[in-house]
């Protein structure tokens, strides 16, 4: 018991997801009294950079395990801001949610958005993606990350050059050299890779954001075409803010 009466259970907000727009949310939500944030990192780079407050790194289970959570942990409102192309992910939430009845909210960053000269090539997927590559060049630029590798490694005769933070697993292409590194990119560190590396084509995600989005206008300067891998859908239904200041005015509102 406080002096004024019981003593109140601080509200419990989970954020899904290590990207830019999560660390930026758990700082912005930092400190605020009544309030417990945890933000939950899928643990698929091997040294995330980590949001401030408390963090979990794993994996739920599925959806079941994700509402089981819910409930064990008092959640009070969720928010999945997972990378665009964590589809898994956002299906688990969307479910564990409706289970639960836990509101949910995503943030999702706008996609990139094409502007004169750009030689945009949209694909479904990175295997539709794959399939477009040997019309388009032979020296590929490669920076869909480490986990979509795989898809390109049937592709003999074209060269790839393949941007991760870690290290990616077989299969890989057979003429493949990797460029551990990290965001954010500049351009002009951009236009220097692709002439060093004679790239003639660019493959990427529609994962929106400005760290990486100065390889666009590099692309776009030389002339190159650009794969662009569409991002699936946000889950049928749940409301989405395209920024940090949008889910903090979503969860003042359920304060």
């Amino acid at each position: 018991m406080t002096p004024d009466g019981p003593t109140r259970t601080p509200a419990h907000v989970l954020i899904l997801g290590g990207t830019t727009e999560g660390r930026t949310l758990a700082a912005a939500l930092d400190g605020r009294p009544g309030l417990r944030v945890t933000s939950s990192l899928a643990g698929r780079v091997a040294q995330p950079r980590l949001p401030v407050g408390e963090v979990r790194i794993g994996g739920f289970g599925g959806p079941d395990g994700l509402a089981d959570w819910l409930r064990a942990e008092a959640v009070d409102a969720v928010v999945d801001a997972t990378h665009p192309f964590a589809a898994g992910m956002s299906n688990n939430a969307a479910l564990a949610a409706a289970a639960t009845g836990v509101p949910l909210l995503v943030l999702r960053r706008p996609g990139f958005a094409p502007v004169a000269g750009d030689r945009w090539h949209l694909a479904p997927s990175l295997t539709a993606a794959a399939t477009l590559l040997p019309g388009l060049g032979r020296r590929v630029f490669l920076s869909s990350g480490r986990q979509g590798i795989a898809a390109f490694a049937h592709l003999d005769g074209l060269h790839f050059l393949a941007r991760s933070v870690d290290r990616p697993e077989p299969p890989l292409p057979l003429s493949l050299e990797v460029l551990l590194d990290r965001g954010p990119f500049t351009l002009d560190g951009e236009r220097a890779l692709l002439r060093e590396h004679r790239i003639d084509v660019v493959v990427t995600k529609d994962s929106g954001g400005a760290a990486t989005a100065p390889k666009l206008t590099a692309a776009r300067e030389l002339g190159l075409p650009v794969v662009v891998v569409e991002r699936p859908p946000v889950p049928a239904g749940l409301p989405v803010t395209p920024d940090v200041a949008g889910a903090v005015r979503w969860l003042e509102q359920r304060a």
